[in-house]
């Protein structure tokens, strides 16, 4: 007799969507039974009644107590694993980035793995480099060994976390060499202190004019000189939080002509538009980059419903409102980030059907692919993202029409606020199962205890040959793109 089943659901993978009982065993996937055979004996039957039944999320780019100068945000990874399995998250990323240039990348993440061991749900890492000395190379290599692949890198926040062109590029080569993965903040620095400056000698350097003083053009230079970094070394390039379509045409073109390169973005650049910046609560929406206009909002959600961007983050960083609003007065000065693990499924999923122009077709298999499928494949996370024998139970039982008001009290990310207060959104999950465990159903939320599992990570060329042929195609170079918008 199997442990469980999910009984009657419309189980939706990226690659299609059949109705079928989804069978549960030792913590993964045992069998998927087409729904006209009798449902399977099991210790627990629950029934979806024809709801769709999806892959755990996977949340490619949190911050889980991460520490940048003075600012530490408010969380712990049993307070962010819990938000994430509240929102149909299963598996978080976060990074082991260094609190200053006395902390190594080695020391930075195993820091992280320290604290992970409090994590609800399963949790991988990312490295982050600041600095270059002649360590780096075995510290990357010795991170690596633990299946930490990737390494983050800033283009701007001189002086804290932003890395130097030299750095990029021997990161880069480290990465070809060790078959990882270059994560990139792209924003060009130099712009963006210029452009800052004159703001702030204008008297305009509050909150309200965090959109004036980063432009658009200052991503999309830095994805331009990124990418050429990555054509120069071979390097495979993963752009985190990218805010325009001129950004994300920029790795179109680029995947066109093979480089390995990746788009992610974020559902508030989604939903928000830089009219936020002149609300009642402007600090509620202070991040970088902040907020575009409503035209760039809207080509964006476009390039999401065309395959253009390979996934959508939340980039959780979990601030409250005091220190949003101990220095809202210099945008300079004040934390930069958003809560977001436990809202990223609604939020994704209300947007993508804003844009969806094929009626309903596609659309779940869609978000399946940005939620949680891309994510898994192009992070090297074997056993995530799938519904098929073998995989990791990781389920999500949801309502695709079901609607619900974003309450930010009500949720439970360890902070006072959400950029999302107030708004209806579809999409929420009703049940979800983390490694074969039922930790959300009609009887509400079941802490499973710090039983979340650090996931060592294959390398990327490593995981992608692994992969059948049909399944390597949605992370190849040049796949994911359908209408050639950016061409």
């Amino acid at each position: 007799m199997a442990d469980l089943v999910i009984a009657n659901g419309r189980v939706v993978n990226a690659s299609g969507t059949r109705f079928a009982h989804v069978v549960v065993d030792g913590g993964r996937v045992a069998e998927v039974v087409d729904a006209t055979e009798a449902v399977p004996a099991a210790s627990r039957i629950i029934d979806a009644a024809g709801r769709a039944v999806i892959p755990g999320g996977v949340d490619a780019h949190c911050h889980v107590a991460q520490v940048t100068g003075r600012y530490r945000t408010l969380d712990d990874y049993e307070v962010t694993s819990k938000a994430a399995l509240w929102g149909g998250t299963t598996t978080i990323l976060d990074f082991g980035i260094p609190r200053d240039r006395t902390e190594t990348p080695l020391e930075a993440a195993m820091n992280k793995l320290a604290l992970a061991r409090e994590a609800r749900c399963d949790v991988a890492l990312h490295g982050s480099v600041i600095t270059w000395d002649e360590t780096v190379p075995a510290q990357l290599e010795e991170l690596a060994e633990l299946g930490i692949c990737s390494v983050k890198l800033y283009m701007t926040n001189r002086g804290s976390t932003m890395a130097d062109n030299d750095t990029v590029l021997k990161v880069m080569h480290e990465m070809v060499r060790l078959d990882g993965l270059t994560y990139v903040h792209a924003e060009h620095d130099a712009m963006i202190v210029d452009c800052t400056q004159a703001h702030a000698e204008a008297g305009e350097i509050g909150i309200e004019h965090l959109h004036e003083s980063r432009p658009e053009l200052a991503e999309e230079a830095s994805v331009r000189e990124v990418i050429a970094m990555a054509e120069y070394t071979g390097a495979p390039v993963y752009f985190v939080h990218q805010s325009t379509p001129g950004a994300v045409d920029l790795v179109t073109r680029a995947r066109r002509r093979g480089l390995a390169i990746h788009s992610e973005t974020c559902p508030h650049y989604l939903v928000l538009d830089d009219g936020v910046y002149a609300s009642r609560f402007p600090e509620w929406y202070a991040c970088c980059p902040p907020m575009r206009s409503p035209e760039t909002v809207a080509a964006l959600r476009e390039r999401v419903s065309d395959g253009a961007i390979h996934t959508v983050a939340s980039d959780h960083s979990c601030y409250d409102l005091s220190q949003k609003r101990e220095r809202m007065d210099d945008l300079r000065e004040m934390p930069h980030g958003l809560p977001g693990v436990e809202t990223r499924m609604p939020v994704t999923f209300t947007a993508l059907a804003a844009a969806w122009t094929r009626e309903d077709e596609g659309l779940l298999e869609r978000f399946v692919e940005l939620f949680s499928t891309a994510p898994s494949r192009i992070n090297g996370l074997a056993g995530k993202g799938v519904i098929a024998p073998g995989y990791d139970a990781d389920l999500v039982v949801f309502d695709p029409s079901e609607l619900r008001t974003v309450s930010g009290v009500r949720l439970h990310m360890g902070t006072d606020f959400s950029p999302f207060d107030g708004r209806e959104l579809r999409g929420w999950p009703h049940v979800v199962i983390s490694g074969g465990r039922v930790v959300l159903d009609d009887d509400g939320f079941h802490d499973p205890g710090p039983v979340g599992r650090f996931i060592p990570r294959t390398g990327y060329r490593e995981a992608a040959a692994a992969l059948p042929p049909a399944v390597a195609s949605l992370v190849a170079p040049g796949s994911l793109v359908t209408t050639g918008k950016g061409a």
